[in-house]
């Protein structure tokens, strides 16, 4: 069984929802709701519409506005990813009916910071699934299926839209104090969503390249690829070798380039994400 069978799973897949569900709605109901901040995304919402009103609970709320944002998911994901997004928006309302206690934090900019980073986290739980707790999580996924929009992006101008609403019913510094929570929570969402993902990249320009190659596709098992080039002063065609790591091998390449050949020069980025064969596959909602 491989890992990439394991994570396509259904266990697994229910298993990211629900933790991520549980750790998202203990940021909002055991720290945001007691200092009355919003959390962002339809959950905020829901948290202000029921301070705002007091007609029902955040969590009844949000599988009422749930209902044509899930039609979407239908129509514009898939099946699949609509009933595992059934599956998170039941964790989310459980969790957030059960969860009774408050964590306590005097503090409000240590609240705001400790929520974003719960909620964040949270969310990239639920979303590094092939599913989501509903909410704008199908419409950020809609968003990045057409049009490579991040998650985070989404999450932030939206937020947005529902503070400056709030900004005519609540009080300045929550509303303030509700905007750093969110800007930390899709801090955190977009690092957990890569975390996994980020490789380096190496562009190695050497005169022995061919022969680096050779060693670096024996003792890292990684290959490579040779782009052309040229120097600006001296004017001398090179060859270039483009090689893909992980965090891990990063080190084991460079001993292996320069004890190769010691002028080697080597410029190293980080990447956002990698897909292709030795690297992660292309998530399939």
């Amino acid at each position: 069984m491989t890992w990439r069978s394991i994570t396509m799973g259904v266990p697994w897949n229910l298993f990211l929802i629900g933790l991520g569900s549980t750790i998202c709605m203990y940021g909002a109901v055991a720290i945001a709701e007691p200092h009355q901040f919003l959390v962002g995304g339809i959950f905020g919402l829901c948290l202000f519409l029921s301070y705002v009103t007091d007609l029902f609970s955040p969590a009844i709320w949000y599988a009422i506005i749930n209902v044509p944002i899930f039609l979407l998911g239908w129509f514009f994901v898939s099946r699949r990813f609509f009933f595992y997004s059934i599956f998170g928006l039941a964790a989310i309302f459980i969790a957030a009916e059960l969860i009774t206690t408050t964590f306590p934090i005097e503090d409000k900019m240590l609240a705001a910071v400790t929520g974003g980073v719960l909620y964040g986290a949270g969310s990239g739980i639920v979303l590094r699934s092939l599913g989501s707790c509903g909410g704008m999580d199908i419409i950020s996924i809609i968003l990045f299926q057409k049009w490579n929009i991040r998650v985070g992006q989404v999450s932030f101008a939206s937020n947005m839209l529902i503070f400056a609403t709030a900004f005519f019913s609540m009080e300045n510094d929550l509303i303030l104090y509700s905007v750093a929570m969110v800007f930390v929570s899709a801090s955190v969402c977009d690092y957990v969503l890569s975390m996994f993902n980020q490789r380096k990249v190496a562009f190695i320009i050497s005169d022995s390249a061919e022969t680096i190659a050779r060693s670096v596709l024996k003792t890292i098992q990684r290959g490579g690829t040779f782009l052309e080039g040229s120097g600006i002063y001296s004017g001398k065609r090179k060859q270039v070798l483009m090689v893909v790591v992980n965090n891990y091998q990063l080190k084991r390449l460079e001993e292996t380039v320069f004890n190769v050949d010691p002028n080697a020069f080597v410029v190293v980025e980080n990447t956002f994400n990698v897909l292709g064969e030795g690297f992660s596959k292309r998530k399939v909602y």
